[in-house]
């Protein structure tokens, strides 16, 4: 603090995957050493890795054990955290505007602030894509944030309870769970429904049968569930989910959202007493054209291959707001990084790698994804997946307990980033240790 000298400033904005992992590196690097400033802005307290969110909304993962609160994180990996939502980018003034805070009961927790910034990196992440879909905002839940996984797993777990309280017979949509979209979210949380809902009846609910009762959905737009992923791990997929008791409609095109229900192009109507939006990708409406910076047609940053947004050298974008070509993508014909998590610790890696050029006073490198593939856990049944690209010089379809190892590893890559080697290994010792004392579904 005595050094006349400022320390460059570098302001993040989202604490995801990439974002968290950033604050963290520049951290341990140059916040340690003094030679930046580092700030994490995020409008949440705390972070859960996004591809977890399905097991949250099922119940069958342990919220103490995963959850990263960010001030804790900012006081052990020497960077700062405040709490606010960006509202916008003063390039001029080199700021970033933040929203004012307010608690659950309307108090305000912060005001409107500003921060200043000698590189800003925006890694807000993506909200689902409606589509302008009639019935969505009013009658669908989403599975965007922690929030919406618990508000999901309460009107479940409530749902059960109401349908074994009532002596009337059950309504057609009762216990039927609608899951619009059949990407990674979709069939995860579909494989993972079937268990839980199963094990919350069984805590004395007797009067719910969950296998007459109990109906899960999942409905595509697309010709076959996970589209955007190679045939054969579709096909195995759907097979799963169809053995498990799982509805699949493909090709069926959501016209409209009711309350009790979905209705289809083609005129069929789905009951359901819980609708699940779980379709599309973009950045938040408010990052069209947001500062002048260049945007693609999801909202999305689009940047450089140094990871800087095309009209600010200062600014840069990683995960999924950020617009990133990806020249090898569809044999050659080029396209967009995909929304993975894979990407966002990548993109991550390189920024901070770049950030330390840029102070010492060396050219910037390119940034070139590596696809190693993609992995879908169906909970307890299965993982599926498929291993590309640099990894094996090919493509790999890989099934059951080696793409279940696979999977895990994803997860423990992101948090050895944030916690290191020491505390990873005792922590996931304790998990197996105390696994067996614990129930498998959070009831609450």
């Amino acid at each position: 603090m005595n050094n006349p000298v400022q320390k460059h400033r570098v302001v993040i904005v989202g604490g995801g995957a990439g974002g968290l992992e950033l604050a963290t590196r520049l951290g341990d690097s140059l916040g340690r050493r003094g030679i930046a400033d580092i700030t994490l802005v995020d409008k949440h307290r705390t972070h859960v890795w996004k591809p977890k969110l399905h097991e949250i909304a099922a119940g069958s993962m342990d919220m103490s054990a995963h959850e990263v609160d960010y001030l804790a994180q900012a006081h052990w990996h020497r960077f700062r955290f405040r709490l606010g939502e960006l509202t916008g980018i003063d390039r001029e003034r080199r700021e970033v505007q933040v929203a004012p805070y307010l608690d659950d009961e309307g108090r305000l927790v912060t005001p409107a602030r500003a921060f200043p910034y000698d590189t800003l990196v925006v890694a807000i992440g993506s909200l689902s894509n409606d589509f302008g879909t009639p019935g969505v905002r009013e009658h669908a839940l989403r599975l965007e944030s922690k929030a919406d996984a618990q508000r999901f797993h309460q009107r479940m777990v409530n749902a059960c309870i109401r349908a074994h309280a009532q002596t009337t017979p059950l309504r057609p949509e009762q216990l039927h769970v609608a899951i619009i979209g059949a990407g990674a979210t979709g069939v995860e949380l579909a494989a993972e429904l079937h268990r839980t809902t199963r094990e919350v009846v069984a805590y004395g609910l007797d009067r719910v049968d969950a296998e007459k009762d109990i109906q899960v959905s999942v409905i595509e737009a697309a010709e076959r569930v996970l589209p955007a992923l190679p045939p054969r791990m579709s096909a195995a997929t759907e097979a799963l989910l169809r053995e498990l008791g799982v509805d699949v409609h493909t090709s069926a095109k959501v016209a409209e959202v009711l309350p009790d229900g979905v209705r289809l192009a083609d005129g069929r109507t789905l009951p359901a007493e819980l609708v699940v939006w779980a379709a599309g990708v973009k950045a938040a409406d408010f990052m069209k054209d947001i500062a002048g910076l260049e945007t693609h047609r999801s909202n999305q940053l689009v940047v450089l291959p140094t990871l800087q947004t095309t009209r600010d050298a200062d600014i840069f974008a990683i995960g999924d707001c950020a617009a990133c070509a990806w020249p090898e993508a569809n044999g050659g014909k080029g396209g967009l990084v995909p929304p993975r998590a894979q990407a966002a610790h990548q993109q991550a890696s390189h920024v901070a790698a770049q950030i330390r050029r840029r102070l010492g006073g060396k050219a910037l490198k390119p940034y070139r994804y590596r696809d190693f593939g993609s992995l879908v856990s169906l909970g307890e049944f299965s993982t599926v997946g498929n291993m590309m690209g640099g990894l094996i010089g090919g493509s790999l379809m890989i099934e059951g307990l080696f793409a279940r190892l696979m999977y895990m590893s994803l997860y423990k890559m992101h948090e050895l980033a944030l916690h290191g080697v020491v505390k990873v290994s005792l922590d996931t010792l304790a998990r197996l240790i105390t696994r067996r004392t614990e129930p498998h579904v959070k009831l609450h």
